[in-house]
């Protein structure tokens, strides 16, 4: 019995990886969900204002936080106030926002402090009049590092929220 459970579960790898496509992603590596994107394609996106791709790379799309702090920097105010006229502007997407943390502390506090930090981006694009039924907040906590490693540099880019352009509102 345990030689027909292991021939069985590597024929069902074997099988969902023969499914996979290869081209999945583009020559930069991004998600090429909608087609693979060459160079022109993606500098296209980069300076047309109503795209996600210009939103992430021209405005930004995420704020830095201080050690245990969920409190907005005035620079992260000023790339929120960029992602408030970004989203007034362009009213057919939704954003969630992913509030992480570093890896230091435990796995709740962290979770709690991602979601402390994502809500406090929302309240203040809220405040800028972005309406709150186009705004979604999540917490990874330290479970998605953009960073590893153990000196300050990396933990300061893992303490971040980070605003997600998501697909266009069913309004």
């Amino acid at each position: 019995m345990k030689l027909l459970t292991k021939v069985a579960l590597t024929v069902l790898v074997l099988g969902t990886a023969a499914c996979t496509r290869p081209d999945r992603f583009g020559a930069d590596g991004a998600d090429g969900a909608n087609g693979p994107m060459d160079g022109a394609s993606a500098q296209a996106g980069v300076s047309d204002p109503t795209s996600p791709l210009y939103f992430n790379q021209t405005i930004g799309d995420r704020v830095l936080f201080v050690v245990n702090s969920s409190t907005l920097s005035d620079q992260g105010k000023t790339i929120l106030a960029g992602q408030a006229r970004w989203l007034q502007t362009n009213a057919d997407y939704l954003a969630i926002i992913e509030g992480h943390a570093d890896e230091r502390g435990t796995r709740e506090y962290n979770i709690g402090l991602g979601f402390r930090r994502a809500n406090a981006v929302r309240e203040y694009l809220v405040s800028l009049g972005v309406p709150t039924n186009r705004l979604r907040v999540t917490s990874y906590g330290k479970e998605r590092p953009v960073q590893v490693c153990s000196t300050e540099s990396c933990y300061s880019e893992n303490r971040r929220a980070v605003t997600v352009i998501s697909i266009a509102s069913l309004s």
